[in-house]
């Protein structure tokens, strides 16, 4: 006889069983109260979009490369979003002269990127989105930065174990035009710049003069990138640092030449998380400033400032680091016992008497010996087992067993709940 066999998921996807669901709603959890500290609204769009949404803004590649696209029955193009930026541009045109101003939005949900499985990446992931759409100035973007530090320390992960590194657009700009780098070759540099730190000196400087840069430039540039007081020079700068130390999270901040994320996108300030606890350096989160929103879906010129964040990598780090939530097995603190079929009814009537007081309560399925119930109940994560055996019954009382301290008491049927509570507190 064939051995059934289990048809495994979509490679690159991710089955949430119940404790890394938890790391998920934990998440959210933590991404919700960083969000609305600030006055943020939660908000999201369609999980599937069609494919013209993204071809003007988000590029070939990722239109073409790294996006789950299909027809549908009715012939048209469409994709699993890849990113939730066009989705924002298009919902906030169709409403732009509707909406109070500054609209402070953040959303966390599904996205599907095409990519290669490893570690840290999955094609299936989730993140958290959050921009601020009306003002531009520094201060602005301070906030959205002191959002990010707020999470971060809701976390667990303190500046010596993730930092916010910060540049901008218009600082490195400057400097290219001093260095005579054309336009054409922005987008180059840039990378260019970005793989600094993934490769090797000899080898990175030999990348840059094949790719068309002089060596006066090559010389000019690892000035600017290895100058950490060149944020003086920024009006911007200063009085984003000025704003960040009056929130309070300039401790989480470091100004970087070296961070250029998509400085073609990117109009002002720009900034990335990374994660500092191991040896290598991971980002968590990153976005800026960018006032080009509604160019692509047809609205009026409207400045927006944010930044995103994916669930994987932050979940590995606060792995690494011992910071993961402590997870149990039940949601319920209370497990009613079965004694024995002839009181299955009458259990199941104060199962249903201690919920509508407003505590969680499982219930054993079927008899066994309540050595093993209670085993049970511990594994589950339960503090409380409640007993009602024959005794119980006739002298109309609940016997109430703390799993943690091993102390039982006998109370009557209506003080259940506030027994509960008592022993709940206690833990």
């Amino acid at each position: 006889m064939a051995k059934n066999i289990i048809i495994s998921a979509v490679k690159g996807t991710r089955e949430f069983y119940p404790e890394a669901m938890a790391l998920r709603n934990y998440l959210h959890q933590k991404v919700r109260q960083a969000s609305e500290a600030f006055g943020y609204q939660e908000w999201d769009a369609p999980y599937i979009e069609s494919l013209e949404l993204y071809a003007a803004k988000s590029g070939e590649e990722l239109v073409k490369k790294q996006s789950f696209t299909f027809e549908d029955r009715g012939g048209s193009q469409v994709t699993l979003r890849p990113e939730l930026t066009p989705s924002l541009a298009r919902m906030v045109a169709k409403k732009q002269r509707q909406l109070a101003y500054p609209v402070r939005w953040w959303s966390f949900g599904p996205f599907w990127r095409y990519e290669r499985p490893q570690k840290g990446r999955s094609r299936e992931f989730f993140q958290w989105n959050i921009d601020m759409l009306g003002p531009d100035s520094p201060e602005a973007d301070a906030e959205l930065i002191a959002v990010a530090a707020k999470f971060m320390r809701g976390v667990g992960l303190a500046p010596n174990l993730a930092r916010i590194y910060v540049n901008n657009r218009r600082l490195m700009d400057a400097k290219f035009d001093e260095l005579f780098i054309s336009e054409d070759m922005r987008l180059a540099v840039s990378n260019l710049v970005d793989r600094r730190s993934k490769m090797k000196a000899e080898a990175w400087a030999k990348y840059a003069l094949e790719m068309g840069l002089s060596q006066t430039q090559l010389d000019g540039l690892i000035v600017i990138l290895e100058n950490k007081e060149l944020w003086k020079e920024s009006e911007d700068l200063v009085r984003l640092f000025t704003a960040l130390e009056a929130l309070g999270v300039s401790d989480y901040v470091e100004f970087d030449p070296n961070i250029v994320r998509g400085l073609l996108y990117y109009t002002g300030t720009v900034f990335e998380a990374f994660d500092l606890s191991g040896g290598v350096r991971r980002a968590i989160l990153g976005g800026g400033r960018y006032n080009n929103l509604l160019a692509d879906v047809g609205g009026d010129p409207l400045s927006a400032v944010g930044f995103a964040m994916g669930d994987v990598v932050v979940g590995i780090v606060l792995d690494e680091n011992d910071l993961l939530p402590n997870f149990s097995d039940s949601p319920a603190p209370v497990m009613m016992t079965l004694f024995d079929d002839n009181l299955q009814i009458e259990s199941l009537k104060l199962a249903a008497e201690v919920r509508e007081a407003g505590i969680n309560v499982t219930m054993y399925p079927k008899v066994k010996n309540l050595g093993k119930q209670f085993k049970f109940a511990d594994k589950i994560g339960a503090k409380i087992a409640l007993v009602l055996g024959p005794d119980e019954v006739e002298n109309a009382q609940v016997a109430i067993k703390s799993l943690t301290s091993g102390t039982q008491v006998l109370v009557t049927r209506a003080q259940v709940p506030e027994e509960i509570q008592k022993m709940l507190a206690s833990d």
